[in-house]
């Protein structure tokens, strides 16, 4: 099993109550030391304007400017987007920045890329909000566009949402074709069928029960098109809260729901049992436990988010030690 790493970047709460002054330090210091280590293949950041579980005002870094950013600071670690929304930046001039953060990092580039659903940064923003469909459409005409432009060093399209006429790129991205995509969602007639012709890796529902149907329906839009369903990495992210005992695990459920009760009193019982509730939450054993059954469903590929990430490593490091090693 392959392990990724979020780095806390606000979007959940995640810098809240420290400097913002000392926002890029923290945030450097966690890439540079699962850099470092050899535990997490890569690291992560959301691409999101406005902070959830509401747009309270806190502090939320903008995702591709970190993805250079960790490029230029570290040397070994994968850099990823869970995920870009197709929506929020045109496709022609995404395929360019993914490109140049390509060539900062030396090739170390994932892309992930999505449909969006966050409505009001959507409209606070001014993209107004399409239907879901709309979106869906934008990101299959994006990715045409990312292909054309990463492999060719221009595209064409005359689309229904989107239209470039010679758009060119140069220098095409260190890696050959581009940046591996990873498509995100799990909408079964559409976002599948997109992943199923253009995905290198998915990413969607990571629990048992609704990782194993995702699959089944990907595996069918697979078969569809005539692609090896093995081709495709299937990949999920994960919530984890960890402790030796009980009693630790407890410890650091009641430090989530305090923390949150700090900028978003009205959100924190749905926000703790969503925690409470993950596959990955008790000691070591139970989440390696629990991790070798989703292997088993094909779930290879485990994006992890520690929410005490910026203030405390120490679930982190146990992680690293006494989980990772019975996976690799």
């Amino acid at each position: 099993m392959r392990f990724g790493l979020f780095i806390p970047q606000g979007w959940r709460q995640d810098l809240t109550g420290i400097d913002p002054q000392q926002h890029w330090p923290v945030m450097r210091g966690l890439a540079q030391w699962a850099d470092a280590g050899d535990a997490y293949e890569s690291i992560w950041v959301y691409d999101h304007f406005h902070a959830v579980p509401e747009p309270n005002g806190e502090a939320t870094h903008e995702a591709w400017t970190l993805v250079t950013a960790f490029g230029a600071v570290t040397d070994r670690v994968r850099l990823g987007q869970m995920c870009t929304c197709m929506g929020y930046r045109n496709p022609a001039y995404l395929a360019k920045v993914a490109a140049t953060a390509d060539h900062v990092s030396g090739g170390r580039v994932e892309m992930g890329i999505g449909a969006g659903w966050y409505e009001h940064e959507w409209r606070a923003y001014g993209y107004g909000f399409p239907t879901a469909g709309e979106r869906i459409g934008m990101l299959d005409e994006g990715v045409q566009i990312f292909r054309q432009l990463w492999t060719d060093g221009v595209a064409t399209l005359d689309g229904t949402h989107y239209q470039v006429d010679g758009a060119q790129l140069a220098p095409l991205p260190l890696q050959a074709g581009g940046p591996p995509l990873w498509i995100a969602g799990g909408g079964e007639k559409k976002t599948l069928r997109i992943a199923a012709q253009h995905a290198q890796y998915t990413n969607f529902d990571g629990s048992p029960e609704g990782f194993a149907h995702k699959s089944q329906v990907l595996r069918g839009h697979c078969e569809a098109i005539g692609r090896p369903f093995e081709e495709i990495t299937r990949s999920a992210n994960y919530n984890v809260v960890i402790g030796r005992t009980q009693a630790e695990v407890d410890d650091r459920l009641a430090w989530i729901a305090e923390h949150y009760a700090a900028t978003v009193p009205a959100k924190v019982d749905g926000v703790a049992e969503e925690f409470r509730n993950g596959p990955l939450v008790g000691t070591p054993e139970q989440i390696v436990e629990k991790l070798r059954e989703l292997e088993k469903l094909g779930m290879t590929y485990a994006i992890t988010y520690f929410a005490e990430a910026a203030y405390d490593r120490s679930g982190i490091e146990l992680f690293v030690d006494e989980v990772v090693p019975q996976l690799r």
